[in-house]
């Protein structure tokens, strides 16, 4: 079970449990929340696992991005050379050079871009997905806080 399926199941044993009249507190079972807090402590470190395991997929779509940028840059300034070399079509094999490698940068640059936007995408998720978490823990447990009192 996540985190979330946890909490979910935390919220649950809270909605449940035996309220006090006119206090607006709820009797729990204390063995049971310990156990689930405990579970939460547990999977808690795997979505920090899921979350360095997303950073790393962005560094290497960046540099697969960059590879191939590199790659297509390379390539067009190879393809000018070629070009280049034979004398009645020179002028055109540089113009038509320089547009392929503007495109190439274009194409690069939309690449990385994306890259970059589909990670910071995820990563916002996750943090969303963590601040609710952290939030709910925090809740549940000055509610068990206040029931010591």
């Amino acid at each position: 079970m996540n985190v979330l399926g946890l909490i979910d199941t935390l919220e649950d044993l809270i909605e449940s449990g035996s309220s006090i009249p006119f206090s607006g507190k709820v009797l729990l079972d204390k063995d049971e929340i310990t156990e689930l807090i405990k579970e939460i402590r547990i999977q808690l470190p795997d979505e920090v696992k899921q979350a360095q395991w997303i950073k790393e997929e962005r560094n290497k779509i960046l540099v697969e991005a960059q590879k191939e940028a590199d790659r297509i840059v390379q390539n067009a300034k190879d393809r000018v050379e070629e070009l280049a070399e034979k004398d009645q079509i020179v002028k055109l094999a540089q113009a038509k050079a320089e547009k392929i490698i503007i495109a190439s940068q274009e194409k690069a640059n939309e690449i990385k871009y994306g890259s970059i936007q589909y990670a910071d995408e995820i990563l916002e998720k996750l943090e969303k997905n963590a601040s609710e978490i952290i939030g709910t823990i925090k809740g549940n447990r000055e509610e068990l806080k206040n029931m010591n009192i």
